[in-house]
């Protein structure tokens, strides 16, 4: 079976930038095998290609871990972040899995990281208008980013039939619990209610933001062609290298339009600071602007719900999907 994962190259240029890497570094204490030095916790954000099926913590092969049903819950959470569509499969009608935008397992650095996030919770969220806890933003993740409201049936007017109990993620629900241990299990040994310092580094300075009618879709175009289609496609769909490719951009499979990424600046954050893959962070600010641009250009699915979001808050300028208030 085909799987899913965040971004890859042609096999020749795999194997170019692993005779590249760096030199061997000593193992440290659960992280075996790793050829260079983390960067506190996590991967280095400089780290190419090479580096993507690299997990520093890893609940498959620590042996720390047990056959207690925690043990195997954290595992299950693990496989459930890493091949999403497959594990999550009552969930994910889509392709998108967590480690689509959460590079190695939500722990690399300036790839919208994940160790330590645990502790942050509960916290405001102005999408939400209210305080919500890490399971209701593992639920969010769902619903948009991995397009769980896909699954609802929807009348004649497109508009959302009431949903039966176990056809969308609840916070109670057993994916959902299961992705909160493993993100708890990496998160062991951080400071609860602080954000760790690795948290938001994939914004775009305020002052190198563009208005969003200002951005040119055409030269994000150019960009995409030139720097990112090789791996992720002239469709957007991606390109496979053996059994793996990268999560869809847009399309029926790919996020929907009340995700995150969905937004411009957001994209084009996670874009200028964690690719391309083979030379992370060689964008700059407009070019990744541009690209994020004609990205949110193209047709995603529809999230039903919009019409709930930012009542407290005001719509962020960059929610392009959304109907302007």
């Amino acid at each position: 079976m085909h799987s899913r994962l965040s971004a890859l190259v042609p096999i020749a240029a795999l194997l170019a930038a692993a005779a590249c890497s760096e030199p061997s570094a000593p193992a440290q204490p659960g992280q075996p095998g790793l050829r260079y030095t983390l960067n506190g916790p996590l991967i280095p954000a400089r780290m190419t290609m090479v580096t993507a099926w690299d997990y520093p913590q890893n609940p498959l092969t620590d042996t720390t871990l047990d056959q207690s049903k925690l043990s195997k819950e954290i595992q299950f959470g693990y496989r459930l972040f890493t091949n999403t569509p497959v594990e999550a499969k009552r969930f994910v009608p889509g392709e998108v899995s967590c480690n689509n935008c959460h590079l190695n397992g939500g722990q690399r650095e300036r790839a919208l990281p994940l160790v330590a996030i645990s502790g942050v919770f509960p916290e405001y969220n102005r999408r939400a208008g209210r305080l919500i806890s890490l399971n209701d933003r593992i639920v969010d993740c769902f619903l948009r980013s991995e397009n769980a409201t896909g699954r609802i049936e929807r009348d004649a007017e497109g508009h959302a039939v009431d949903a039966g109990p176990d056809s969308l993620p609840t916070p109670t629900s057993r994916e959902v619990l299961a992705v909160a241990a493993y993100l708890n299990w990496i998160s062991r040994g951080n400071e609860i209610a602080k954000s760790p310092s690795w948290r938001g580094q994939n914004t775009i300075p305020q002052a190198s933001l563009v208005p969003v009618d200002r951005l040119d879709t055409q030269k994000g175009e150019a960009t995409y062609k030139e720097r990112c289609a090789s791996c992720h496609g002239p469709d957007g769909q991606g390109v496979y290298v053996g059994d793996k490719r990268p999560g869809p951009l847009w399309g029926p499979n790919s996020w929907n339009d009340g995700a995150g990424a969905a937004r411009v600046y957001t994209l084009a954050g996670i874009i200028r600071y964690s690719m391309p893959y083979l030379d992370p962070g060689n964008m700059t600010d407009e070019e990744a602007l541009n690209v994020a641009a004609y990205i949110t250009s193209k047709p995603r699915p529809a999230f039903p719900f919009k019409d709930r979001d930012y009542l407290v808050d005001p719509l962020p300028v960059d929610a392009v999907y959304y109907p302007k208030r």
